[in-house]
Protein backbone atom coordinates (compact mmCIF):
# COMPACT_ATOMS: atom_id res chain seq x y z
CA UNK A 1 0.00 0.00 0.00
CA UNK A 2 2.14 2.58 -1.30
CA UNK A 3 1.73 6.70 0.05
CA UNK A 4 1.67 9.28 -2.72
CA UNK A 5 1.88 12.53 -2.15
CA UNK A 6 0.89 15.64 -4.42
CA UNK A 7 2.00 18.84 -4.06
CA UNK A 8 1.06 21.97 -6.80
CA UNK A 9 1.78 25.67 -6.74
CA UNK A 10 0.16 28.42 -8.38
CA UNK A 11 2.60 30.45 -9.67
CA UNK A 12 6.25 29.81 -10.12
CA UNK A 13 6.66 32.68 -7.37
CA UNK A 14 5.62 30.35 -4.67
CA UNK A 15 7.31 27.36 -2.82
CA UNK A 16 6.05 24.57 -1.57
CA UNK A 17 7.05 25.14 1.79
CA UNK A 18 3.93 25.22 3.37
CA UNK A 19 3.05 22.33 1.93
CA UNK A 20 6.17 20.62 2.98
CA UNK A 21 5.35 21.71 6.73
CA UNK A 22 1.92 20.16 6.76
CA UNK A 23 3.18 16.69 5.20
CA UNK A 24 6.27 16.55 7.17
CA UNK A 25 3.97 16.49 10.02
CA UNK A 26 2.03 14.07 9.28
CA UNK A 27 4.43 11.94 9.68
CA UNK A 28 4.04 10.13 6.01
CA UNK A 29 5.99 7.10 5.68
CA UNK A 30 7.89 6.01 2.93
CA UNK A 31 6.02 8.76 0.06
CA UNK A 32 5.97 8.70 -3.49
CA UNK A 33 6.19 12.63 -4.10
CA UNK A 34 4.01 13.65 -7.19
CA UNK A 35 4.91 17.66 -7.89
CA UNK A 36 3.57 20.09 -10.08
CA UNK A 37 5.92 22.06 -12.81
CA UNK A 38 5.56 25.29 -10.73
CA UNK A 39 3.14 27.83 -11.86
CA UNK A 40 0.67 24.48 -12.76
CA UNK A 41 -2.65 27.11 -12.23
CA UNK A 42 -5.34 25.78 -10.48
CA UNK A 43 -8.27 26.55 -13.57
CA UNK A 44 -6.54 23.36 -15.18
CA UNK A 45 -8.71 20.46 -14.14
CA UNK A 46 -6.70 17.89 -11.96
CA UNK A 47 -7.24 15.06 -14.29
CA UNK A 48 -5.48 16.86 -17.29
CA UNK A 49 -2.13 17.86 -15.07
CA UNK A 50 0.92 15.85 -16.23
CA UNK A 51 1.67 15.34 -12.61
CA UNK A 52 -1.65 14.23 -11.17
CA UNK A 53 -1.90 12.26 -14.43
CA UNK A 54 1.10 10.35 -13.42
CA UNK A 55 0.22 9.58 -10.16
CA UNK A 56 -3.05 7.69 -10.89
CA UNK A 57 -1.37 5.87 -13.94
CA UNK A 58 0.77 4.80 -11.08
CA UNK A 59 -1.64 4.27 -8.23
CA UNK A 60 -3.11 0.67 -7.34
CA UNK A 61 -5.55 -0.25 -5.35
CA UNK A 62 -5.68 0.30 -1.57
CA UNK A 63 -3.04 3.16 -1.96
CA UNK A 64 -3.48 6.52 -0.73
CA UNK A 65 -3.40 9.63 -2.07
CA UNK A 66 -2.17 12.76 0.32
CA UNK A 67 -2.34 16.37 0.39
CA UNK A 68 -2.04 19.32 2.37
CA UNK A 69 -5.17 20.67 1.58
CA UNK A 70 -8.06 20.40 -0.77
CA UNK A 71 -7.64 23.60 -3.23
CA UNK A 72 -4.24 21.75 -3.72
CA UNK A 73 -5.35 19.52 -6.23
CA UNK A 74 -9.16 20.73 -6.83
CA UNK A 75 -10.35 24.18 -7.95
CA UNK A 76 -14.88 24.09 -7.42
CA UNK A 77 -16.77 21.41 -6.67
CA UNK A 78 -17.10 19.89 -10.41
CA UNK A 79 -13.71 19.17 -10.13
CA UNK A 80 -13.64 17.47 -7.06
CA UNK A 81 -16.51 15.26 -7.48
CA UNK A 82 -14.88 14.47 -10.70
CA UNK A 83 -11.26 13.61 -8.97
CA UNK A 84 -13.36 11.29 -6.16
CA UNK A 85 -15.17 9.73 -8.65
CA UNK A 86 -11.28 8.53 -10.30
CA UNK A 87 -10.37 7.04 -7.06
CA UNK A 88 -13.35 5.55 -6.00
CA UNK A 89 -13.29 3.80 -9.67
CA UNK A 90 -9.30 3.09 -8.72
CA UNK A 91 -9.88 2.10 -5.25
CA UNK A 92 -7.28 4.87 -4.36
CA UNK A 93 -7.95 6.86 -0.35
CA UNK A 94 -7.85 10.22 -0.41
CA UNK A 95 -6.09 11.53 2.90
CA UNK A 96 -6.22 15.32 3.35
CA UNK A 97 -4.04 16.77 6.28
CA UNK A 98 -5.24 20.34 6.77
CA UNK A 99 -7.84 22.40 6.11
CA UNK A 100 -12.16 22.53 6.63
CA UNK A 101 -12.12 19.25 4.10
CA UNK A 102 -9.40 17.00 7.00
CA UNK A 103 -11.94 15.82 9.26
CA UNK A 104 -13.82 14.35 6.37
CA UNK A 105 -13.36 10.88 4.99
CA UNK A 106 -14.38 11.86 1.36
CA UNK A 107 -14.44 8.57 0.13
CA UNK A 108 -17.29 7.45 2.12
CA UNK A 109 -19.89 5.37 -0.51
CA UNK A 110 -22.95 4.19 0.24
CA UNK A 111 -22.96 0.25 0.65
CA UNK A 112 -25.69 -0.96 -1.92
CA UNK A 113 -25.31 1.78 -4.42
CA UNK A 114 -22.32 2.59 -4.31
CA UNK A 115 -22.57 6.26 -4.84
CA UNK A 116 -20.98 9.11 -2.81
CA UNK A 117 -22.83 9.54 0.41
CA UNK A 118 -25.85 11.98 0.15
CA UNK A 119 -23.97 13.72 3.44
CA UNK A 120 -20.23 13.83 2.17
CA UNK A 121 -21.33 15.34 -1.04
CA UNK A 122 -23.63 18.04 0.47
CA UNK A 123 -20.17 18.93 2.84
CA UNK A 124 -17.80 19.02 -0.45
CA UNK A 125 -20.22 21.06 -2.16
CA UNK A 126 -20.77 23.38 0.79
CA UNK A 127 -17.19 23.82 1.78
CA UNK A 128 -15.88 23.89 -1.68
CA UNK A 129 -18.86 26.96 -2.52
CA UNK A 130 -17.46 28.20 0.69
CA UNK A 131 -13.98 28.40 -0.99
CA UNK A 132 -14.91 29.58 -3.94
CA UNK A 133 -16.81 32.77 -2.29
CA UNK A 134 -13.55 33.62 -0.44
CA UNK A 135 -12.00 33.70 -3.39
CA UNK A 136 -14.21 35.97 -5.00
CA UNK A 137 -14.27 37.94 -2.03
CA UNK A 138 -10.21 38.22 -1.83
CA UNK A 139 -10.33 39.17 -5.82
CA UNK A 140 -13.58 42.33 -5.25
CA UNK A 141 -11.11 43.28 -2.29
CA UNK A 142 -8.15 43.09 -4.21
CA UNK A 143 -9.71 45.60 -6.99
CA UNK A 144 -11.59 47.61 -4.77
CA UNK A 145 -7.82 48.78 -3.05
CA UNK A 146 -6.70 49.20 -6.42
CA UNK A 147 -8.72 51.59 -7.47
CA UNK A 148 -8.88 53.44 -3.79
CA UNK A 149 -4.99 53.63 -4.64
CA UNK A 150 -5.32 54.70 -8.29
CA UNK A 151 -7.46 57.36 -7.29
CA UNK A 152 -5.30 58.58 -4.65
CA UNK A 153 -2.60 58.84 -7.69
CA UNK A 154 -0.56 55.62 -6.70
CA UNK A 155 -0.12 53.26 -9.70
CA UNK A 156 -0.56 49.40 -9.04
CA UNK A 157 1.55 46.61 -9.66
CA UNK A 158 5.17 45.21 -9.16
CA UNK A 159 7.41 48.69 -9.09
CA UNK A 160 10.20 48.79 -11.32
CA UNK A 161 13.13 47.70 -10.65
CA UNK A 162 15.28 51.32 -11.36
CA UNK A 163 13.78 53.45 -9.16
CA UNK A 164 12.26 55.84 -10.05
CA UNK A 165 14.48 58.58 -8.91
CA UNK A 166 17.41 56.73 -11.14
CA UNK A 167 15.44 56.37 -14.17
CA UNK A 168 17.20 60.00 -15.34
CA UNK A 169 20.32 59.25 -14.06
CA UNK A 170 20.04 55.74 -16.24
CA UNK A 171 19.13 57.07 -19.33
CA UNK A 172 21.74 59.79 -19.23
CA UNK A 173 24.22 56.84 -18.73
CA UNK A 174 22.80 55.60 -21.74
CA UNK A 175 23.31 58.62 -24.09
CA UNK A 176 26.33 58.97 -23.17
CA UNK A 177 27.28 55.51 -23.95
CA UNK A 178 27.53 53.47 -21.08
CA UNK A 179 26.30 50.06 -22.05
CA UNK A 180 23.36 48.16 -20.33
CA UNK A 181 25.51 45.27 -19.01
CA UNK A 182 27.51 48.17 -17.04
CA UNK A 183 24.71 49.91 -16.05
CA UNK A 184 23.06 46.96 -14.45
CA UNK A 185 26.05 46.31 -12.33
CA UNK A 186 25.87 49.92 -11.50
CA UNK A 187 22.81 49.90 -9.85
CA UNK A 188 22.36 45.82 -8.66
CA UNK A 189 19.56 45.32 -11.41
CA UNK A 190 18.92 43.00 -13.86
CA UNK A 191 19.68 43.96 -17.67
CA UNK A 192 15.85 43.68 -18.54
CA UNK A 193 15.58 46.20 -16.02
CA UNK A 194 17.75 48.93 -17.92
CA UNK A 195 16.15 47.78 -21.17
CA UNK A 196 13.23 48.43 -19.43
CA UNK A 197 14.22 52.33 -18.55
CA UNK A 198 15.65 53.27 -21.59
CA UNK A 199 13.31 51.25 -24.05
CA UNK A 200 12.18 54.18 -26.20
CA UNK A 201 16.35 55.37 -26.88
CA UNK A 202 17.28 51.43 -27.67
CA UNK A 203 18.23 51.16 -31.59
CA UNK A 204 15.93 48.57 -32.30
CA UNK A 205 12.60 50.95 -30.68
CA UNK A 206 10.96 53.08 -33.87
CA UNK A 207 8.03 54.59 -34.39
CA UNK A 208 6.01 51.85 -35.83
CA UNK A 209 6.64 50.00 -32.11
CA UNK A 210 5.16 53.06 -30.82
CA UNK A 211 1.85 53.27 -32.84
CA UNK A 212 1.31 49.65 -32.99
CA UNK A 213 -2.27 48.47 -30.80
CA UNK A 214 -1.57 47.31 -27.66
CA UNK A 215 -2.13 43.68 -27.24
CA UNK A 216 -5.70 42.00 -26.26
CA UNK A 217 -6.22 41.15 -22.82
CA UNK A 218 -8.04 38.03 -21.36
CA UNK A 219 -11.41 38.28 -21.01
CA UNK A 220 -13.48 35.63 -18.43
CA UNK A 221 -17.21 34.83 -20.01
CA UNK A 222 -19.51 32.38 -18.74
CA UNK A 223 -20.08 29.64 -21.48
CA UNK A 224 -23.34 27.64 -20.93
CA UNK A 225 -23.06 24.18 -20.28
CA UNK A 226 -24.65 22.51 -23.10
CA UNK A 227 -22.09 24.74 -25.60
CA UNK A 228 -18.80 23.56 -23.89
CA UNK A 229 -19.67 19.79 -24.08
CA UNK A 230 -20.48 20.29 -27.78
CA UNK A 231 -16.87 22.04 -28.29
CA UNK A 232 -15.38 19.44 -26.36
CA UNK A 233 -16.41 16.82 -28.98
CA UNK A 234 -15.55 19.38 -31.90
CA UNK A 235 -11.99 19.81 -33.33
CA UNK A 236 -10.56 23.21 -31.76
CA UNK A 237 -6.71 24.46 -32.59
CA UNK A 238 -4.53 24.08 -29.80
CA UNK A 239 -5.29 27.78 -28.19
CA UNK A 240 -9.26 26.86 -28.36
CA UNK A 241 -8.94 23.75 -26.36
CA UNK A 242 -6.43 24.87 -23.90
CA UNK A 243 -8.87 27.66 -22.93
CA UNK A 244 -11.73 25.24 -22.55
CA UNK A 245 -9.97 22.90 -20.98
CA UNK A 246 -8.83 25.60 -18.22
CA UNK A 247 -12.37 27.11 -17.50
CA UNK A 248 -14.16 26.94 -14.68
CA UNK A 249 -16.76 25.12 -13.91
CA UNK A 250 -19.92 26.41 -12.06
CA UNK A 251 -22.41 24.29 -10.91
CA UNK A 252 -26.34 25.69 -11.60
CA UNK A 253 -29.10 23.35 -10.09
CA UNK A 254 -28.94 20.02 -13.03
CA UNK A 255 -26.62 22.19 -15.79
CA UNK A 256 -23.20 24.05 -15.42
CA UNK A 257 -21.40 27.01 -16.93
CA UNK A 258 -17.94 27.47 -17.52
CA UNK A 259 -15.63 30.39 -17.08
CA UNK A 260 -13.46 30.33 -20.01
CA UNK A 261 -10.76 32.94 -19.87
CA UNK A 262 -9.10 33.87 -23.44
CA UNK A 263 -8.46 36.45 -25.37
CA UNK A 264 -12.02 38.16 -27.57
CA UNK A 265 -10.42 36.78 -30.91
CA UNK A 266 -10.60 32.94 -28.98
CA UNK A 267 -13.74 33.69 -27.84
CA UNK A 268 -14.90 34.66 -31.27
CA UNK A 269 -13.89 31.43 -32.80
CA UNK A 270 -15.46 29.52 -29.94
CA UNK A 271 -18.87 30.92 -30.81
CA UNK A 272 -18.50 30.13 -34.91
CA UNK A 273 -17.52 26.75 -33.70
CA UNK A 274 -20.82 26.54 -31.93
CA UNK A 275 -23.12 27.44 -34.92
CA UNK A 276 -24.35 23.87 -35.66
CA UNK A 277 -26.70 24.31 -32.62
CA UNK A 278 -28.65 26.60 -34.30
CA UNK A 279 -29.55 23.87 -36.90
CA UNK A 280 -29.45 23.78 -40.56
CA UNK A 281 -30.75 21.38 -43.66
CA UNK A 282 -31.01 17.76 -42.17
CA UNK A 283 -30.03 18.58 -38.69
CA UNK A 284 -33.02 20.00 -37.03
CA UNK A 285 -31.87 22.30 -33.59
CA UNK A 286 -32.23 21.30 -30.01
CA UNK A 287 -34.21 23.94 -28.57
CA UNK A 288 -32.03 24.05 -25.43
CA UNK A 289 -28.78 23.77 -27.14
CA UNK A 290 -29.93 26.86 -30.06
CA UNK A 291 -30.88 29.02 -26.77
CA UNK A 292 -27.44 28.13 -24.67
CA UNK A 293 -25.70 29.08 -28.57
CA UNK A 294 -27.53 32.56 -28.18
CA UNK A 295 -26.81 33.37 -24.65
CA UNK A 296 -23.17 32.68 -25.62
CA UNK A 297 -23.75 34.92 -28.58
CA UNK A 298 -24.69 37.72 -26.66
CA UNK A 299 -22.14 37.63 -23.54
CA UNK A 300 -19.26 37.80 -26.36
CA UNK A 301 -20.53 39.83 -28.32
CA UNK A 302 -20.29 42.42 -25.74
CA UNK A 303 -16.26 41.78 -26.30
CA UNK A 304 -14.11 43.88 -28.66
CA UNK A 305 -15.12 43.36 -32.36
CA UNK A 306 -14.61 40.08 -34.67
CA UNK A 307 -10.75 40.53 -36.11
Amino acid sequence: MANLVYKRVSTDQQSTARQDLVLDEAGIEDPVVFEEDPGTSSRLHPLQRPKFRALLDYARPGDTVHISEMFRLVRGTGHILDVLDVLHRDQVALRIHDGAFSAMDLTARHPRTGELLSTVKFMVQTLAAAGELQRDLQRELTYDGLRAAEAKGSKGGRRPAVAADKTGDVRAAYLEGRSIAALARDHGVSRGAIRTAVADLLPEHTATEEDSPAPELPVAVDMPGKVADFLRASELDDVERAALDQGVTVRRGQGYTLGVTAVPAVHHRLLARCQPLDGGPGAPAVPAQRKARRDYENRVSTLAPRP
